[in-house]
């Protein structure tokens, strides 16, 4: 029996009884972003600072950004989602347990807290490895001129290994974004939860589905974008800077 498509199914009105599942959609859509940019903003905040932590020189340090790392990233996210909405307010004392149960957006907070940690752990590993792969020339010519290690770190080190982060910087929010679907298994009411309960109320999978998929396509589409201008930000400045003439060199 063939399919049939019925688009105008985004203007009738929602399980809630006010609102059309096309409004709800877009909600989802907010949902999704705003999720995604305080979990990014969270992720890249910790990841930079376990992945300082991994390139140390004190044991310790580097023992706990492994420990971190190893512990965030070897677990699936599905699990930690879970451990936090469900475990975390069990095992905490009562009281603040259940006030972390009554919270109006419980479940926005925890998707952001889960993915923000999941992905640190990712963004670490990238920290470390980027700073790594610089000369280590740069750390002992910064110290020479007589910056602190610290300082060094913040205006030689850094600056050039985010350059070198962004390409799977970008991989990684594009991943960040569509992870932000396994906060439904907990009851936010992201884009992905908005097409299943269209699914499951008005009967229309394949419209749901299909709208849901275009809306990720087109954020991600727009992160990459911001990516790769951040990208080209760097070669643009370098390609406007004119050639010294002899007079300037020599003065």
């Amino acid at each position: 029996m063939a399919y049939q498509w019925s688009w105008r199914s985004f203007d009738d009105v929602s399980t809630d009884g006010v609102s059309t599942y096309l409004h709800n959609m877009f909600a989802g859509a907010g949902w999704s972003v705003l999720t995604a940019l305080l979990g990014a903003s969270l992720a890249l905040a910790i990841g930079v600072a376990v992945g300082l932590m991994r390139v140390s020189e004190r044991p310790l340090y580097r023992t706990l950004g492994a420990i971190y790392v190893e512990i965030f990233r070897d677990i699936p996210l599905l699990v930690q989602m879970f451990l936090w909405y469900f475990v975390f307010p069990e095992l905490i004392p009562h009281r603040a347990g259940a006030w972390l149960k009554s919270l109006e957006y419980g479940p926005f907070y925890t998707t952001v807290v889960s993915l923000g940690l999941y992905t640190a752990a990712r963004v670490a590993e990238q920290t470390r490895s980027a700073i790594a792969s610089l000369p280590k020339g740069q750390m002992m010519a910064s110290q020479a001129l007589g910056l602190t290690r610290g300082d060094a770190y913040r205006k030689v080190v850094l600056p050039q290994a985010f350059r070198m982060m962004l390409p799977p910087l970008t991989s990684e929010m594009v991943n960040l974004m569509k992870n932000t679907s396994v906060g439904m298994t907990i009851g936010l009411l992201e884009l992905t939860a908005r097409a299943r309960d269209m699914q499951e109320s008005a009967f229309r999978v394949f419209e749901a589905f299909s709208a849901a998929t275009l809306g990720y396509v087109a954020i991600n589409i727009m992160i990459i974008g911001a990516f790769r201008y951040l990208e080209r930000r760097p070669r643009l400045k370098l390609k406007n800077r004119t050639a010294p003439s002899a007079k300037e060199a020599l003065s």
